[in-house]
């Protein structure tokens, strides 16, 4: 993991926020790269939910979240967790965090009694702090969802079963964030509300289990490292009728990367209850209202992010041209979701080659067939490029040698193979379309 962390600062992958002034615990920057990863990835999951499908609809929904709306849901009374002072250090935990009741800082026994601590963070809203004019944000996106649930279903005309996408910021305010970005206080989630009808929601939640196991190894994540979690009754949510975890084997253990809950009918009554609007959905079979059954995946950016940096990273021991045996460090990203489709490489600076593979940049930055972020690299020898490409993850490099000023041709460079295939320039942007696919 250390390996990995050090790469992602060194490859402008993910930088701590405000690290000039000694940063803030939780909460992380994405750089150059991350940026183009974590939109791979967000762009993948959007177009799996809401493209390729006919039953989904997508949402945007504000940050800013009324008192009342997070009040009916339950998250102020329910958000909570088990917090505790250590008297020796004056350090804070999480209770069901640690091991053998001690303090991890200094190792203490000597804690105070447990006791609930909202996760939830407040801001002022307009002019004058005076304590009665505030609003949260959001824990998660789903409850604005909910609230959003009349005005798709009317502007849509939808009926079940169908469902509501959305990526967007949450805010936790975490006691003890940790594993680098695996748990942090601003997250981004990618979560679906599908609803469907009473008594087929069982039925709905295994299916879409099996969708986001199959959709997660799409993204090159590793069967090997996925397992099941059929949450407990006394660990589940108060709205959950069910759940089962898709845990994933991080560096730190077999943590949750996403969620499938049952959330039942429990939200839409709440906040049809409180509010007075009819949050129903007309069936025109049984020709009556009918408040549909919630099934959730909810995933976090972040720690998805971090399980494909983590299955992607390896270490492989390579002989050089010169003899000499050097350990190359890759990023086996799936070509859909590498933050660099293709890197354009002169062999050298020089004032003949480098015109040339300008206008190949050129050519492959604007092509629709390549379809993603394509990088010029001219720096250090081509023996280093090569290696700078393979810790980024680029799964194709495109090099420009002194012969493809005679005939026409240049060198594609595969990754994970280092195989090497001479091609013209009149078919390059088809044959590394059909690379990037295959």
């Amino acid at each position: 993991m250390e390996e990995l962390v050090a790469l992602c600062k060194r490859r402008g992958f993910i930088f701590q926020t405000n690290e000039i002034y000694g940063g803030l615990q939780g909460l992380f920057d994405y750089g150059p790269l991350g940026v183009e990863l974590k939109n791979n990835l967000k762009q993948a999951w959007w177009r799996s939910m809401v493209y390729e499908r006919d039953d989904i609809e997508g949402l945007d929904a504000a940050i800013l979240t009324n008192p009342e709306v997070l009040k009916q849901s339950g998250h102020e009374e329910t958000f909570t967790d088990p917090l505790v002072d250590c008297r020796s250090c004056n350090s804070r935990w999480r209770a069901d965090h640690l091991e053998k009741s001690a303090c991890p800082s200094c190792g203490s026994k000597d804690l105070t009694e447990p006791r609930p601590f909202n996760l939830m963070f407040k801001t002022n809203v307009g002019p004058i702090d005076d304590g009665t004019s505030f609003a949260y944000l959001r824990p998660e996106t789903a409850q604005q969802t909910f609230t959003n649930f009349k005005n798709v279903v009317d502007s849509t005309s939808k009926n079940l079963p169908f469902g509501i996408a959305q990526i967007g910021k949450a805010f936790r305010n975490e006691v003890t964030p940790r594993n680098f970005i695996f748990r942090v206080r601003e997250m981004e989630q990618m979560e679906l509300e599908f609803f469907v009808k009473p008594g087929t929601d069982e039925e709905w939640h295994q299916f879409w289990v099996k969708n986001r196991l199959s959709w997660w190894s799409k993204q090159g994540v590793s069967e090997e490292k996925l397992d099941l979690y059929d949450v407990p009754n006394k660990e589940l949510a108060h709205y959950s009728k069910s759940t089962i975890d898709i845990m994933y084997k991080f560096p730190h253990g077999l943590e949750e990367l996403e969620g499938v809950a049952n959330r039942t009918d429990f939200d839409l009554k709440a906040h049809s209850n409180a509010s007075g609007e009819n949050l129903s959905i007309f069936d025109d079979k049984t020709n009556q209202h009918i408040t549909p059954y919630v099934i959730e995946p909810s995933s976090g950016v972040d720690r998805a992010v971090m399980a494909l940096l983590v299955d992607a990273y390896n270490e492989e021991e390579i002989t050089s041209a010169s003899g000499k045996t050097e350990t190359r460090v890759l990023l086996k990203l799936d070509p859909s979701i590498s933050p660099v489709k293709v890197a354009v490489l002169p062999l050298s600076r020089n004032e003949k080659l480098t015109p040339l593979a300008k206008s190949v940049f050129d050519t492959l930055r604007k092509s629709n067939l390549i379809g993603g972020h394509v990088q010029y690299d001219d720096a250090q020898s081509i023996g280093r490029r090569y290696r700078r490409q393979d810790e980024i993850g680029t799964p194709l490099c495109v090099t420009v040698d002194f012969d493809s000023l005679d005939d026409n041709a240049v060198t594609i460079r595969e990754r994970d193979t280092m195989e090497q295939t001479r091609v013209s320039l009149e078919t390059l942007e088809s044959d590394l379309a059909l690379k990037l696919k295959s």
